[in-house]
């Protein structure tokens, strides 16, 4: 009998759909005729790669209101956020294709005696492993690259979110030649199977606890790997920043999605003189935020993802407050797959939530005596994907965000950067990076063809 992932909506409970589970003994095969559509796929060019897909940006756009309402049922983003994330990927893609084009174009270099080109050929097969917080964005920015350099891809997307990462390929695999682009649908021991396999790129978005395995697994044989994974986001409020607009800030990038995002504010450092000013505004923001159904007119933050997410964000919750944690905003209220924004003040570095990936609508804030204490405390983490600082004196801001060890520091703003710019984790948060023309390149086997003048 065929196993299945069924899946059903967090917010009601009810079954949404059914996806049958790919036998790990397909894998090898699947990968086998990859491998096969990979050379003629490789050796159209950048050109007639980026023809091909670029009809696949209009579908999307097209399709972005169906598919949206399937990732809310999925995974419970509001609806408007989910037709979103669908429209930007299908209407962004034709300057993403340029991008890649440019990015991978050959690019000459020379001195006195020597011309070289630097060429950027196909790896192979790109296994990409996709999770579920982003379930079209996420498969987006890897599997777009890896197919425009040249690869054949293997996507598996999370098995919580399959449905909504099938249409997706669907609709790319429709102006790609056969075999091009395969879906593996699973949970741990497919993705294991695809690791093993016959692949030469992994890209890999998740958990860092995943991403040692996958890392450890790949290192058999040095296949290339692009990790992004966790995070546990700080954010730096100095004496002189702007409240209103730090605690705009926080209230968003701490709770939408449910937190479930990679740079979600997850710990707040703000300076003691006007920290009790800080915390009223951000639980004001809090307690005025709409939680409910993704598919409810005006609701700002839908469930989390299942019961299991669930319960890791109450556990940490209910041992930070047990712990002496206080509570400032939520905290209460939970229902079901439903999470209430939570702040908590009072908190010690000793404690889960602090040193462990949340994952969900909560954020701590830990008062700090000055700016040494504050990027002391922000770089007490095995993690750096991206952080935060707020500050009128744009000078003293830098200097205390160039001293956090995070891949991505926004200033006055979140982590991302101008367009072009990579995506990138330090430390135990990433292992390699994607995005922009450095981040696009990570997707090709680089290559120095010279001759003498």
């Amino acid at each position: 009998m065929t196993r299945e992932l069924v899946i059903h909506d967090p917010a009601t409970g009810d079954e949404v759909g059914r996806v049958p589970v790919t036998p790990v003994s397909a894998i090898p095969a699947i990968v086998a005729r990859a491998r096969a559509a990979q050379t003629a796929w490789g050796a159209a060019g950048l050109e007639a790669r980026r023809d091909a897909l670029l009809p696949a940006g209009e579908a999307l756009v097209r399709e972005s209101e169906r598919i949206g309402h399937l990732l809310t049922r999925e995974m419970g983003k509001p609806l408007k956020q989910a037709i979103g994330e669908v429209k930007h990927c299908g209407a962004s893609l034709g300057e993403t294709l340029a991008e890649i084009v440019a990015a991978l174009s050959p690019e000459r270099i020379e001195d006195a005696k020597t011309v070289s080109e630097l060429v950027f050929d196909p790896f192979g097969v790109c296994a990409a492993i996709t999770p579920w917080n982003f379930p079209v964005s996420m498969p987006h920015w890897t599997v777009v690259p890896a197919l425009m350099a040249g690869n054949a891809v293997v996507l598996k997307p999370s098995e919580k979110t399959p449905l909504v990462a099938a249409e997706y390929a669907r609709i790319l695999a429709a102006h790609l030649p056969p075999d091009v682009l395969q879906v593996v649908h699973g949970d741990e021991a497919q993705g294991k199977a695809l690791v093993d396999a016959e692949v030469s790129l992994i890209a890999f978005t998740g958990s860092r606890e995943a991403g040692r395995q996958i890392l450890a697994a790949a290192g058999k044989e040095l296949k290339r790997v692009i990790l992004e994974l966790g995070g546990k986001d700080p954010l730096v409020v100095l004496d002189d920043a702007d409240l209103e607009a730090a605690a705009d800030f926080a209230a968003m990038n701490a709770f939408r999605n449910s937190g479930q995002v990679c740079v979600s504010t997850e710990r707040i450092y703000v300076a003691e003189p006007v920290a009790e000013r800080f915390e009223a505004l951000l639980s004001t923001r809090t307690a005025a935020i709409r939680v409910g159904s993704g598919l409810d007119e005006g609701t700002q933050v839908g469930p989390v993802v299942d019961s299991g997410q669930r319960d890791k964000i109450l556990r940490q919750i209910d041992r930070a407050v047990r712990g002496g944690a206080r509570v400032v905003a939520g905290g209460k209220g939970h229902h079901g797959n439903f999470v209430m924004p939570t702040v908590l003040a009072n908190v010690t570095r000793d404690m889960p939530i602090q040193r462990e990936e949340t994952f969900g609508p909560v954020v701590t804030i830990e008062r700090v005596k000055d700016d040494e204490a504050a990027i002391a405390a922000a770089n007490d983490t095995p993690y750096g994907l991206g952080a935060a600082v707020f500050g009128k004196d744009l000078a003293r801001a830098e200097r205390v965000a160039r001293r956090l060890t995070a891949g991505m520091v926004g200033i006055n703003k979140g982590c991302g950067g101008a367009a072009g710019t990579p995506w990138v984790g330090a430390r135990q948060s990433g292992y390699g990076y994607h995005s922009g023309r450095d981040g696009h390149r990570q997707f090709a086997q680089v290559r120095v063809v010279s001759r003498s003048r």
